[in-house]
C-alpha cells in the first residue's frame, strides 16, 4: 500500500471520527490517532476536503442545526441536539455559516427586513436585496415580477420592501460594482458591501476561489478542484456553484465542463453565453489600450 493510500485512508478515518463526535476533538487528539503531526495532518485535511479539521466539524454540526430548524424543531433543541454546547456559540456564527440568526432561518427568514430594487441591464432585469447586515440575494431574470417572486419564494416569510426612490448606497453600490467589472460602466468600482447569504464553510471556499478568476477567463470544475488542493471535489464544487444566489458578485459564470462546454446556470445558459463574451471582448479592448507613458 502506497503511502498516499495510506494517507488518504487515514484522512478519511478522521473524517468519520469528526462525523461522529458532538465535542470537536483537539487536532493534537486527531494527529496522535492520525500517527501524524499535527501540522501534517492540518495541511493535509485541508487538502483533501477544503477546511481544517475544525472547521468540518462546526460545519457539520451546522448542517445538523440546519436540517432540524428546517423540520420545525424548537431552536434550544436543535442547538443543542447538533452538539453545541450553548446557543452564544452558534451566534457567534450564524452570520456566516446561516446568513442570519437561527430563529429566523427557522422560520423561513421570519423577522428579517429585506429591501430590494431592480434595473435593467445588457443581460435582462436585476434584483439586488440587502437585509440589515448585508447583501442577501442578486438575481437575474426576464421580468420584475419574476423576480420579485423568486425572492420571495427564497425568503417567504421575511418582509420585503422594494426601494426605488431614494436607493439605500448598499443597493446603489452593488449595481455600480457589477457595471463597473462588467464593462457596463467606466466608473470605478467602489468596495463590495458586507454579505448576508446561508453558506457552509466549503461553499464560502468555493465561492471566494470563483472571484478571484479575471474576468473573461473560464476553468473547469476539475481545474478548480485542483487549486484548491481538492482533485476529487469537482462535483462537490459543481453543487457549491449551484447553491450561489449572488449572480455575477460570486461569478459561477465562469465555470465550465471540463470538455470546455458552458454547461448550465442559474440564470440561463444564454446569458452564461452572452456574459462570458461580453467579458472576454471588454478584457481585448483593455488590453489593446495603450499604456500611459
Amino acid at each position: 500500500m502506497n503511502a498516499r493510500h495510506t494517507t488518504e485512508s487515514t484522512l478519511e478515518q478522521i473524517r468519520l471520527l469528526l462525523e461522529r463526535t458532538d465535542e470537536a476533538p483537539t487536532l493534537q487528539a486527531l494527529a496522535d490517532e492520525a500517527q501524524l503531526s499535527p501540522s501534517h495532518l492540518q495541511r493535509a485535511f485541508r487538502r483533501r476536503y477544503g477546511m481544517s479539521p475544525s472547521e468540518y466539524h462546526r460545519a457539520r454540526r451546522f448542517g445538523q442545526l440546519k436540517t432540524a430548524l428546517r423540520k420545525g424543531a424548537a431552536v434550544t433543541d436543535a442547538v443543542y441536539d447538533a452538539g453545541f454546547g450553548s446557543g452564544s456559540r452558534v451566534y457567534e456564527h450564524s452570520d456566516r455559516l446561516l446568513g442570519m440568526t437561527p430563529a429566523s432561518y427557522r422560520a423561513g427568514g421570519a423577522g428579517a427586513s429585506i429591501r430590494f430594487t431592480t434595473t435593467g441591464t445588457t443581460l435582462g432585469r436585476l434584483l439586488v436585496a440587502t437585509t440589515t447586515r448585508g447583501i442577501c440575494s442578486v438575481t437575474l431574470g426576464d421580468t420584475d415580477p419574476e423576480l420579485e417572486a423568486r425572492l420571495a419564494d427564497e425568503f417567504p416569510h421575511a418582509s420585503r420592501e422594494r426601494v426605488d426612490a431614494g436607493r439605500e448606497e448598499w443597493l446603489d453600490a452593488v449595481i455600480a460594482r457589477i457595471a463597473g467589472e462588467l464593462g457596463w460602466s467606466d466608473a470605478d468600482a467602489p468596495d463590495l458591501p458586507p454579505l448576508d447569504v446561508a453558506a457552509t464553510a466549503f461553499q464560502w471556499r468555493v465561492w471566494n476561489a470563483l472571484t478571484r478568476i479575471p474576468s473573461g477567463v473560464t476553468k473547469s470544475y476539475g481545474e478548480l478542484a485542483a487549486e484548491l488542493g481538492m482533485p476529487k471535489a469537482a462535483r462537490a464544487i459543481g453543487n457549491a456553484c449551484g447553491n450561489n444566489r449572488l449572480a455575477l458578485i460570486v461569478p459561477c459564470h465562469r465555470i465550465v465542463r471540463e470538455d470546455g462546454s458552458l454547461g448550465g446556470w442559474r440564470w440561463g445558459v444564454e446569458r452564461k453565453r452572452e456574459l462570458l463574451a461580453s467579458e472576454q471582448r471588454h478584457g481585448a479592448e483593455h488590453r489593446k489600450q495603450p499604456v500611459a507613458a
